[in-house]
């Protein structure tokens, strides 16, 4: 699946969708489109988020929480969810996966480190699938 297009989704598009999307993107390069959304987008980054992210070389402080739109959905190759339950539209075509991670919202910098990690270990997994 060379080209392909990943979005990420949470429910607020501030912390683990985030922290997937710049992990796809630092290790995919141009070689997979990345996206991510939120169905109540927050207005901000979460900081431990981006602190946690930084930590590894990976700077997402300018990316900022986008609504979740049907289009953003219907244009993805593979869409994963990440605890947006039935919010996100279903297309057809579209490979959908959902990874139960902890919620990293009001959490300091040391409890967003393991998530952060487990993050990275999904997105490694998919990459392999998605450029073999």
């Amino acid at each position: 699946m060379t080209g392909a297009s990943v979005l990420f989704v949470c429910v607020h598009n501030a912390g683990r969708s985030q922290m997937a999307a710049g992990w796809l993107r630092h290790l995919a390069g141009d070689a997979v489109e990345v996206r991510s959304a939120g169905s109540l987008p927050a207005d901000r980054l979460n900081p431990a988020a981006v602190e946690a992210m930084a930590e590894r070389g990976i700077d997402i402080s300018e990316q900022r929480p986008k609504v979740l739109t049907p289009d953003a959905v219907e244009s993805s190759d593979v869409v994963i969810t990440m605890g947006c339950g039935d919010v996100c539209p279903v297309f057809p075509g579209t490979r959908y996966l959902d990874w139960d991670l902890e919620d990293p919202a009001g959490k300091g910098v040391e409890s967003v480190r393991p998530i952060r990690d487990e993050i990275e270990s999904r997105v490694r997994a998919l990459l392999t699938e998605l450029v073999p």
